[in-house]
C-alpha cells in the first residue's frame, strides 16, 4: 500500500463543535479540549486493562490523567493549536480482542494515530489492523524480535505505517548472562517457555536464548512448549533436577510462574538463581508470593533510578514513579515510563507532521523521530530493522526492603549510563 493510497483510508476530521467534543461511548476515555472551532487529532489507545496481562496496564488511569493535563492547551502545529482527543479500549488481554478494538477505533472512531502497549498479544494484532489500514501506530512494551518477525516482517522492506520502540532478545539475554556471571552458580540453565508469541520467540533456536547461551558456555534444558495457564510443571522441574540445573529462566504469566513456583518448592527444585521475563516485572505478583518472592530477578526496563526525563512535561524518572505512588498508593511499576513515552512520540510527531489531515505525513514525522523521552532515546533511524528502535535494558533482584519487597538493579553491563544499586543475593 503506498503512502499516498493511505491517505484515502481513513478520514480526517477537521473541527469538532460544542458538546459533540466531549460525547463519550461506552468503555472510553476522551480527554478533549472543549474549545468551538478547535482543531482536533485522535488517538487511540489498547491496553491489556482486564485478564491475565492487566498487571501491564494497573498505571493506566494515572498515566492518561497525567497527559490529559499535558495535552490540555493543546499542541502547536502549523501555526494552530490542536486539542488531542484520546480514546483508551481495553484489549482483555486476548490477541482477537486486541484486533477487535483497534479495527473499531481505526474504522468506527477513525482516529488519526493509534498506539498500544504490553506484550504480542496486544502489540501485534494492533499493529496489524493499523499496517491494514494505513494508520500511524506506534508500539512499546514488547521485545522487538516477536514484533516484527511474529507478524512476518521482512528486515529488507520493514512496514509502512507501524512503528515500535523496546529492548530485543539479544538485549534480555545479554542482561540475563550479566546477571548470572557468578562463580558460585553452575552454568546450568532450566527453561521455560509457554506455547505463545514470546514464549516462541524468547526458545527459539536462532533467534531466542538457546545458541547465545550455547556460545557463553550455558547448558540449556528446555523440557518443550508448555500451554499457558497450566496447572502441572512436574515434567518441567523433575527435568530441571535431573539436570543439576542452577539457573532458572524463561517468559512467562503471573499465573503460570506462581503454579511453577509453589510446585517447585513442594517437588524439591532448588536453583541459585530464578530469572523470570514478564512474571516478575509487578509488585504485586512478588508480593502474593510472600517469602518466596524475595529473591526472584528480572529484566528492568526502566525505574526510578533511570537517568531520563519527559520531554513532554519535564518530570524525572524518579518523579514520574514518586507521583504514581503517591496518587495510587501502590508500588511503582515498569511499564509506567514506556506508556509515558508512547503519548511523548504522539506529542513530538503532532508537532513535527506537514499535515495533521493527512496519513502520509503523519507516518513520515513518525519516521523521522528522533526524540529523548522517559525511557531514553527514540529514534528510528538507528535499527535495529525498519521500524524498530531499542531502548536500554538492565536486570535485577527483588530484595527485602523493610517489610516490603525492592526491585534493585544489580547488573548495569549493558547499559552503564543506567546506576547500579545492589549486589545479586544468592537463592537458598
Amino acid at each position: 500500500m503506498s503512502y499516498e493510497n493511505s491517505t484515502n483510508i481513513v478520514r480526517r476530521r477537521t473541527f469538532i463543535k460544542g458538546a459533540a467534543a466531549v460525547l463519550a461511548a461506552p468503555a472510553i476515555l476522551h480527554f478533549t479540549r472543549a474549545y468551538a472551532d478547535n482543531p482536533v487529532i485522535r488517538v487511540g489507545h489498547v491496553s491489556p486493562r482486564t485478564g491475565a496481562l492487566a498487571g501491564f496496564a494497573e498505571a493506566d488511569d494515572y498515566i492518561l490523567d497525567g497527559i490529559a493535563k499535558a495535552f490540555g492547551k493543546g499542541i502547536e502545529n502549523n501555526g494552530k493549536s490542536w486539542a488531542v482527543e484520546i480514546l483508551s479500549k481495553d484489549s482483555q488481554s486476548n490477541p482477537n480482542r486486541a484486533a477487535e478494538v483497534a479495527a473499531d477505533l481505526i474504522l468506527q472512531d477513525e482516529v488519526d494515530i493509534i498506539v498500544a502497549a504490553s506484550t504480542p498479544d496486544t502489540v501485534n494484532p494492533v499493529a496489524d489492523q493499523a499496517e491494514a489500514n494505513g494508520t500511524p501506530c506506534v508500539t512499546t512494551d514488547c521485545p522487538w524480535q516477536p514484533y516484527f518477525f511474529g507478524r512476518n516482517g521482512n528486515p529488507a522492506e520493514g512496514f509502512e505505517s507501524t512503528y515500535h520502540f523496546f529492548w530485543g532478545l539479544e538485549d534480555v539475554i545479554g542482561a540475563f548472562l550479566a546477571l548470572w556471571d557468578n562463580p558460585d552458580v553452575q552454568k546450568k540453565v532450566g527453561g521455560l517457555f509457554p506455547n505463545d508469541a514470546d514464549g516462541n520467540a524468547w526458545g527459539d533456536p536462532e533467534r531466542g536464548f538457546p545458541k547465545p547461551l550455547t556460545e557463553a558456555g550455558y547448558v540449556l534444558t528446555d523440557p518443550g512448549r508448555y500451554q499457558p495457564m497450566s496447572d502441572d510443571f512436574s515434567s518441567q522441574i523433575s527435568a530441571f533436577k535431573s539436570a543439576g540445573a542452577d539457573i532458572v529462566t524463561g517468559n512467562m504469566i503471573p499465573p503460570d510462574f506462581a503454579t511453577f513456583w509453589s510446585q517447585a518448592g513442594q517437588q524439591g527444585l532448588k536453583p541459585r538463581i530464578v530469572t523470570i521475563g514478564k512474571a516478575l516485572l509487578f509488585p504485586s505478583v512478588i508480593e502474593s508470593l510472600g517469602d518466596r518472592g524475595i529473591g526472584l530477578s528480572s529484566e528492568i526496563w526502566w525505574s526510578p533510578n533511570h537517568p531520563f526525563s519527559s520531554s513532554l512535561t519535564g518530570d524525572s524518572a524518579k518523579a514520574l514513579a514518586e507521583g504514581y505512588v503517591a496518587a495510587s498508593s501502590r508500588p511503582w511499576t515498569q511499564p509506567i515510563g514506556f506508556k509515558h513515552a508512547l503519548f511523548e512520540v504522539v506529542a513530538d510527531v503532532v508537532r513535527r507532521a506537514a499535515d495533521l489531515e493527512d496519513s502520509a505525513a503523519i507516518i513520515e514525522a513518525v519516521r523521522a523521530t528522533n526524540v529523548k523521552t522517559i525511557v531514553g532515546p527514540v529514534d528510528w533511524s538507528k535499527g535495529p530493522v525498519k521500524n524498530v528502535t531499542k531502548t536500554p535494558l538492565v536486570a535485577g533482584q527483588w530484595q527485602k526492603a523493610g517489610d516490603r519487597a525492592e526491585l534493585v538493579i544489580t547488573t548495569n553491563r549493558t547499559a552503564p549510563e543506567i546506576p547500579v544499586g545492589g549486589e545479586l543475593q544468592l537463592l537458598g
